[in-house]
């Protein structure tokens, strides 16, 4: 059975898109076949791979509305080795209205995803809200990674994420589980500092070891289209994904 790994947070820019390439990549090297599901409408984990969503007949958008179409019909082999991508594009942002006059709705995604037997890992990575593209994405998941930057004000904006989360939990998903990855990390600051301790007194074993800095390297891979994994292999970035690639693999 494969490792349904949903992405979120419904505040953008917190690095949602880079650890779901970054991780993806890392599980690769590690010998882990894995398939990327983007779920934002926005496209960004297809462009950060360096391809352009309007290229693709067939997106995860034509699957979501039962188009007959399975995942093998979608999924399209990127420029690393072992991991494969569904794409999405423009035409996913009408799936919202679609899909929520549908039976059971919210367990769409989770339906289509029970055909992913032939790869380790799934990892979804959704759109910056808690709208109904996310929902799917927490329903099908085991396990909801929330990259939370490393600010006051982004714990504060948690609140509204775990409120979801938990009425999922309570009713469709009892087994879905929270892990919490700092990311965006100043060293330099105390401000930084003080919440990545802060986090591990709130959160506890939710939280994973790993901690991601920020750095310029996580823009300049995005614009080669590239993880940093192999942007830039030696780097402190990508050393530090393939620290929670096996953080991942041994605690989920």
């Amino acid at each position: 059975m494969s490792k349904l790994i949903t992405i979120a947070n419904n505040k953008g820019g917190v690095g949602k898109t880079t650890t779901a390439i970054n991780l993806g990549a890392a599980l690769a090297e590690l010998k882990k076949k894995v398939l990327l599901v983007d779920l934002d409408p926005q496209g960004g984990l297809t462009i950060g791979l360096g391809l352009n969503p309007d290229n693709f007949e067939k997106t995860i958008y034509d699957v979501l509305i039962g188009s007959q179409l399975n995942l093998k019909n979608v999924a399209i082999q990127t420029k690393i080795s072992g991991v494969d991508l569904i794409p999405a594009n423009q035409d996913l942002s009408g799936a919202e209205a679609e899909l929520i006059g549908e039976v059971a709705w919210e367990s769409t995604l989770r339906s289509v995803l029970n055909d992913t037997k032939d790869y380790d890992y799934v990892i979804i990575d959704c759109p910056p809200s808690l709208g109904v593209l996310t929902v799917n994405g927490l329903v099908a998941a085991q396990t909801v990674i929330i990259p939370l930057q490393c600010e006051y004000l982004a714990m504060r904006g948690l609140r509204q994420l775990n409120k979801v989360i938990e009425k999922i939990r309570s009713k469709v998903n009892p087994k879905l589980t929270t892990r919490i990855l700092r990311t965006m990390h100043q060293t330099r600051t105390i401000h930084s500092t003080d919440i990545v301790e802060e986090v591990e007194k709130v959160f506890g074993g939710k939280v994973y070891n790993s901690i991601i800095k920020r750095t310029i390297k996580f823009a300049d891979s995005s614009v080669a289209g590239e993880p940093v994994l192999i942007y830039a292999k030696n780097s402190e970035a990508a050393n530090a994904y393939r620290e929670l690639a096996k953080e991942v693999i041994k605690y989920g």
